[in-house]
């Protein structure tokens, strides 16, 4: 599933293209994507409406008319993308939500496998939705101290702690994987037993690999494409997800992978991570 960089990327990419534009028409393939609202309601809602802005709230891309706001994730196959011409054929076949802007270009959600999800919330609505997800990582006022308050507390290992997006927002199992292996603590470790030191080193490190990420555009493993349909480039900087059996890039020991943590791949180092 796309990430905080990978979603901060997606939504970079399409802010300038639709920002400030109305949306003329709107088209729904399917309406298993939808959330709490049906397919004549989106689609009354979007019509004639204006888009004025796009943001991010943690693996979301956020489009704001006003008084309401289209919530999409992206889920593991899921993109957006802006098009200047009519789609082919081959664009059309996934292509879940169509809405085309009065300036004749083409905002496309689309969905190989529909595993995401789209949202019409009100203000009230999306104050909910909002409170309900956990601070942002790359926020100014995120510091060690704040982070250890938002997921500290909790008796879950730390690794399923960092995806879980009630206490953090964005991470999920590939970003979690880099900054627990380059702050040297074990994922298995309860996250309310983690020392103070420990919390600055994955507060560091979590920023970093974050901010590094957004700048590489993303990690492409499989199916993330950027707003343009490009490839990121963060897969290339990965030092642990994906590779276990692999040596560590650190002391040469044979990375581990496990499922026992949840229900995705851990992988780690036994040397470095103590």
């Amino acid at each position: 599933m796309p990430e905080l960089p990978e979603v901060e990327t997606i939504v970079r990419d399409i802010r300038p293209a639709v920002a400030g534009r109305t949306i003329v028409r709107a088209r729904l393939s399917h309406t298993d994507v939808l959330r709490g609202v049906t397919r004549p309601t989106l689609l009354r809602g979007l019509a004639g409406t204006r888009i004025l802005g796009v943001s991010r709230r943690a693996k979301h891309a956020v489009f704001d008319f006003g008084r309401r706001r289209l919530v999409v994730q992206p889920g593991m196959t899921g993109s957006l993308v802006v098009h200047d011409a009519q789609l082919t054929a081959d664009e059309r076949q996934y292509a879940v939500l169509r809405a085309e802007l009065d300036d004749g270009r083409t905002l496309v959600y689309r969905d190989v496998r529909r595993l995401g999800t789209l949202l019409w919330l009100d203000d009230r609505g999306w104050e909910r939705y909002d409170a309900a997800i956990g601070p942002e990582p790359l926020e100014h006022a995120f510091t060690a101290a704040a982070m250890q308050a938002a997921v500290g507390r909790t008796r879950q290992s730390i690794k399923k702690a960092l995806m879980d997006q009630k206490l953090l927002a964005g991470v999920g199992n590939i970003y979690a994987n880099e900054a627990l292996f380059t702050a040297g603590i074990d994922p298995s470790r309860e996250a309310a037993r983690l020392s103070g030191p420990e919390w600055a080193a994955l507060h560091r490190e979590l920023r970093r690999i974050l901010a590094a990420a957004v700048a590489g555009r993303g990690s492409t493993v499989r199916d993330y494409r950027t707003g343009t349909g490009a490839r990121g480039k963060f897969q290339l900087s990965l030092l642990v997800y994906g590779r276990e059996g692999e040596p560590c890039v650190q002391c040469g020991t044979t990375l581990a992978g496990t499922h026992a943590l949840d229900a995705r791949i851990t992988v780690f180092c036994h040397r470095c991570q103590t």
